[in-house]
């Protein structure tokens, strides 16, 4: 039966250091691999996916390969390109670079390929925004055109400094295949748009240090301005073959730079770190911080980008600014090993500091799920997340929110509340609101125990095999991108599991794997634990936008994003419902859902410009 509407409206001393690590290295080779395995469905294939012969993480997915290709149509792919995420027209996107906010301005740069809708040819696009929603295109901003970038213009960061100046350091890979870092500046910053950008006539201003492999030395971070007037920035390494590092480095003038000793970081069985981020956030959780902040009151969040797993990690630590070290409040919850900055389909993480409105922006790169020829008859891959702010989590102690930026919700339509909806064990509920191809969802959920001789003694752990897997509390959730059929569907849910003290541990998870009777799509079981306080209930924020569906936890502890490319349940046929399969609760939801409307991103309206 139908859920009835209640509401419709409107290198010093580097040897030494080199020697450190050498050790640590040699320790860690008896140890247990720390590294996640790959999930049981990824199959090994002898050819190397993209982009790891250039010596940058994986960019296809080989996975896919030995599939038969699914008969896709022109509508099917049309309807799989989203309505209010940001991506360039068409081609290649990964990576986020250097987000900021300039004289009324957002700006984002990326990694783009303009001749192809596979990773290549990598320069920065560009766009620009007044409110993080609505983007208009602007011309390339680097090109590889010098030889110490030109086998790509690779990622980096901005760094805005006291006296209005911009400036960006980016990984260059040279004519002889060798990764360094290189300065490059707006050619005149009275200019809103930043559209001409000069490189530094004597890059590369960074070079591997010894001890560093060639291709193991990419990505530096912002700048903060540490204590003694000197500022400092971090690049992504590894040592050896398994130690993840993240290396500092001090500068007065961003063109001569000094190794400092030691590492910011390191954490043995990790790999390379990718596309590291360092940033601070204060612990009363109610205010962001510009990125060179420190005092009491004041952590910092070490993130990296694991090129061995395509995961991003993170962790709340302290840093001494005197040593240029930083040590994770928990280690047995490091980076690399313990929280994820996003459990779904998602890499290559970079966060600002939002001047304007005093906040911290995280943007992810969240890369296609199919294979490379879908994409090249579509024309087009990948795009980034909606803007989320990031802010420490007074409540817990031990994680950051991730929440969309307020913006978002300018794109909200008509809404349909919902309240009190039944739930019974293994019963599904469709929602009456039309089509379900651009929404905002907020739901909350309530579990009422029944007679424990129906609860279910043989609990898989973790999201299990999927929302099929019952247990005596769980999984209970939303079924998004769903056909009435059921045929094809991706369940959004809470699986709360006893813990041995008595007390539940809930895991919030998606699943992919009925998601598209598509084979050439690569499809999976995502998730991690999220805490939920006894004064809390069960809530989760969704934005659907066709192939893209992002899924906020406990207002944001645990966030996945997946992408879903579904035969079936496309335009009208895509339904929202609700359902229940655990075997020991009833579960009541409240919901208010808003459609969304799509949002501007097209090319900006030069003075003259014919083709716009």
């Amino acid at each position: 039966m139908d859920a009835t509407p209640l509401l419709h409206r409107p290198f010093k001393a580097f040897a030494a250091v080199v020697s450190l690590l050498s050790l640590v290295a040699l320790i860690i080779y008896h140890l247990p691999d720390t590294v996640p395995s790959p999930p049981p469905t990824l199959k090994p294939t002898p050819m190397q996916p993209r982009g790891v012969a250039e010596g940058v993480s994986a960019k296809s997915n080989p996975w896919l390969l030995n599939q038969p290709p699914f008969n896709w149509t022109n509508a099917m792919f049309s309807w799989q390109r989203s309505a209010f995420h940001f991506q360039p027209q068409k081609n290649w996107m990964n990576d986020p670079n250097g987000p900021l906010y300039h004289k009324g301005w957002y700006h984002i740069f990326y990694q783009y390929n303009p001749y192809s809708a596979i990773w290549g040819n990598i320069s920065w696009g560009h766009a620009v925004s007044r409110d993080l929603v609505h983007w208009l295109h602007l011309p390339l901003a680097m090109v590889p055109d010098r030889w110490y970038d030109i086998n790509g213009v690779w990622s980096g960061s901005a760094t805005l400094l006291p006296r209005g100046q911009i400036l960006v350091l980016y990984t260059g890979k040279t004519n002889e295949s060798v990764q360094v870092q290189n300065l490059a500046y707006p050619a005149h910053l009275s200019d809103p748009l930043l559209l001409h950008w000069l490189k530094y006539p004597g890059n590369p201003v960074l070079l591997p240090p010894r001890g560093i492999q060639p291709d193991d030395f990419r990505d530096p971070t912002t700048a903060w301005l540490g204590p003694d007037g000197t500022w400092r920035l971090t690049v992504g390494s590894k040592f050896g073959t398994t130690l993840g590092i993240s290396l500092v480095y001090q500068t007065t003038n961003f063109r001569d730079y000094e190794l400092m000793d030691g590492v910011l970081h390191a954490v043995p069985g990790t790999g390379m770190w990718e596309c590291v981020d360092f940033y601070p956030v204060a612990i009363n959780g109610s205010v962001a911080l510009d990125t060179s902040a420190l005092g009491p009151g004041v952590k910092h969040v070490l993130k990296a980008s694991l090129d061995d797993t395509k995961v991003d990690h993170y962790a709340i630590g302290s840093y001494d600014p005197v040593t240029d070290t930083w040590t994770p409040d928990n280690p047995e919850e490091d980076v690399g090993i313990g929280l994820k900055l996003d459990y779904g389909r998602y890499y290559a993480s970079k966060t600002f500091f939002d001047q304007h409105k005093q906040r911290r922006v995280l943007w992810g790169w969240i890369n296609e799920t199919d294979t490379e020829t879908a994409d090249l008859q579509k024309g087009w891959a990948s795009l980034q997340t909606i803007p989320r702010t990031v802010l420490y989590d007074n409540k817990t102690g031990t994680n950051i929110l991730q929440w969309p930026v307020e913006e978002v919700e300018s794109l909200r339509l008509d809404s349909t509340v919902f309240k009190e909806v039944l739930i019974e064990p293994g019963s599904v509920v469709p929602l009456d609101i039309g089509t379900a191809t651009q929404l905002d969802i907020l739901a909350e959920f309530e579990i009422e125990p029944l007679d424990i001789s129906s609860s279910t003694t043989n609990q898989v752990l973790d999201c299990g095999g999927g929302a099929v897997d019952k247990s005596t509390y769980g999984p209970f959730g939303l079924l998004v991108i769903a056909h009435a059929s059921l045929s094809e569907l991706t369940p959004i849910y809470f699986r709360p599991l006893n813990a041995s003290d008595g007390s539940l541990k809930t895991y919030f998870c998606t699943d992919t794997t009925r998601s598209s009777k598509a084979s050439d799509v690569f499809k999976q079981v995502y998730g991690g634990k999220v805490p939920v306080l006894d004064d809390e209930k069960y809530n989760m924020r969704v934005l659907v936008d066709h192939s893209i569906v992002e899924s906020f936890g406990q207002g944001g502890r645990t966030v996945i994003s997946s992408r879903i490319y579904p035969t079936e349940a496309i335009y009208g046929a895509a339904k929202l419902l609700l359902f229940n399969n655990a075997s020991g609760v009833n579960v009541k939801a409240t919901l208010k859902i808003w459609e969304m409307n799509s949002a501007f991103i097209r090319p900006f309206p030069f003075e003259g410009d014919d083709s716009v």
